[in-house]
């Protein structure tokens, strides 16, 4: 494993995405705990892509124009979904003292279908992981699973440190109903906003 790839990586998952999103939300509106099961659902819902790079669905979706509409459209509902829940009264993203509680299981549930309907990230992974295989490999696919490993370890430790950054502004939040109203609205656009960046992109 090289400092390149490492460096690569770090650029790639420090990039504001759907899972920094939704890891950052629910460290404001759940605390460091959620934000936590929140960073173990995204970088669960990253296993399938590596997964589907490996054997290669992933240029499948590259080759068929439907496939990766399909699985696109998915991801873009999906993230409405989110956008119009956040909106309309938080969800279980909601900010307040007196949070519903919600459990681990849901959130990691809602954090690997954030990151598995994205088709974009089968894309970057087939893309991405290869170039860093050395061509005398004995083994490739082992390779390419431990830099996928690595990876994923990252994503985890990253998103992990966004959580602990917003659960400790949490209290300053909760304490200022406009800016808590505020926040929500943001977030609901900014979901709102990958969905349709999504529903545009071409590949």
């Amino acid at each position: 494993m090289t400092v390149e790839y490492l460096l690569t990586a770090m650029i790639v998952i420090l990039l504001p995405g759907t899972g920094v999103l939704y890891t950052l939300a629910f460290g404001l509106s759940r605390g460091w705990r959620a934000s936590v099961f929140a960073a173990f659902g995204c970088t669960l819902g990253i296993l399938p892509h590596v997964v589907a790079s490996i054997i290669g669905l992933a240029a499948l979706l590259h080759t068929s124009a439907m496939a990766f509409q399909v699985v696109k459209y998915l991801g873009v509902a999906y993230l409405f979904y989110l956008a119009w829940g956040v909106w309309r009264n938080g969800g279980v993203l909601q900010v307040s003292e007196q949070n519903a509680p919600v459990s681990a299981v849901k959130i990691i549930i809602s954090g690997i279908l954030v990151n598995t309907l994205n088709p974009k990230l089968s894309l970057f992974f087939l893309a991405f992981l290869p170039q860093f295989v050395p061509a005398g490999a004995s083994d490739p696919t082992a390779t390419m699973l431990g830099l996928a490993a690595t990876f994923m370890a990252l994503t985890f430790v990253v998103f992990v440190g966004y959580g602990a950054f917003a659960s400790a502004a949490r209290h300053h939040v909760i304490s200022k109903p406009l800016t808590m109203l505020w926040l929500r609205r943001g977030f609901a656009g900014a979901f709102g906003a990958l969905g349709l960046r999504l529903a545009l992109s071409e590949r």
